[in-house]
């Protein structure tokens, strides 16, 4: 038992995939993630005052995610201290299912696979509700183009947010980490809004997310270069060009409002040969965003399956290297 206790984080973090692999995201299990969107809302809603001054507002923003990351670190912490005092066997399993939960790879490929589905099926009203539930933007004016473009720019910025991410902190910090993550995507996802009403209110949650997706998000885009040079070996899979991908990377990385979110939809544009981005619409507002990637041929459907294949790869490499750091080289 002292020898799993002496690499708990890399027994956690692959039981906690191969649970993520096996359960995915089930909506009538407890998740902290629904806990945490709770306490934002509710916490928000009390704070967030339209009277108040941009400073106010932005001090109010700042309480709000200091309370979070503070009770997201200091809840899992206890719970994984408790647990190994009651017995090794209990911290183990605990520290598992907080890292499962942590992973949002299956929920990624079985929310993104529902649109393929309808798209398959030529529903386009169904696929377009589909499309809504996974993306922020106006989904009701969105051809069949828009609503596959839709999915495959979500599934691969979500490779890093949603995978590699919590991967990272979880190798570093443990469960506890992870969570503490998962703390800070979820309001970034939730308040960090550039509108009228969040625009001071969450400007700390969207700063503390783009320092905390800094480093990730270009891990995410190395190791999604190695995923399309790995599948381009496969005759199956022909269709990642990982030269392209690197160039593609390299020139569009940052064309987006975020630091961060470009790095991985640059790859997955140029993997793939498709041009992605551009023009938005949210609320009924354009938002004007550059391309990303190349027209090298039309979008279809099947690329929302290659994007997860592509997602799935690197999520294994992420895994693997984290395990095998954190079992040979970290003590």
């Amino acid at each position: 038992m002292e020898f799993f206790l002496s690499h708990h984080i890399a027994f956690s973090l692959l039981a906690g995939f191969l649970l993520d692999c096996v359960f995915g995201d089930p909506h009538c299990f407890p998740h902290p993630v629904r806990f945490m969107g709770t306490a934002i809302s509710f916490l928000e809603k009390k704070l967030n005052k339209s009277s108040d001054s941009a400073r106010i507002q932005r001090f109010k923003g700042f309480f709000l995610v200091f309370l979070l990351v503070f009770s997201s670190f200091l809840f899992s912490l206890i719970i994984l201290l408790l647990c190994k005092l009651v017995h090794p066997v209990l911290f183990l399993a605990i520290e598992s299912i907080m890292c499962y939960q942590c992973l949002a790879a299956k929920s990624l490929y079985k929310e993104s696979i529902k649109v393929h589905k309808e798209l398959k099926k030529f529903d386009l009203i169904k696929a377009r509700k589909a499309v809504s539930m996974i993306v922020g933007r106006d989904t009701d004016i969105l051809d069949e183009n828009g609503v596959t473009k839709a999915a495959v720019e979500t599934i691969a910025e979500n490779t890093a947010d949603g995978v590699v991410a919590p991967i990272f902190f979880m190798s570093l910090f443990g469960a506890t980490g992870g969570m503490v993550y998962k703390a800070i995507n979820t309001m970034d996802s939730m308040i960090a809004y550039k509108n009228n009403r969040y625009l001071n209110f969450g400007f700390f949650a969207a700063k503390l997310d783009d320092f905390a997706n800094f480093i990730p998000a270009r891990i995410s885009a190395f190791l999604m270069i190695l995923s399309s040079l790995i599948l381009s070996i496969f005759p199956s899979t022909h269709r990642f060009n990982p030269k392209n991908a690197l160039k593609i990377f390299l020139r569009d990385r940052y064309k987006h409002a975020s630091p961060n979110s470009a790095q991985c939809e640059s790859v997955a544009a140029g993997a793939l040969g498709l041009q992605l981005a551009g023009d938005t619409v949210y609320e009924g507002k354009i938002e004007k965003k550059e391309f990303i990637g190349d027209k090298l041929r039309e979008i279809e459907p099947k690329d929302i399956l290659r994007t997860n294949i592509l997602m799935y790869t690197t999520t294994l490499l992420s895994i693997a290297i984290s395990v095998f750091i954190r079992f040979y080289i970290v003590l």
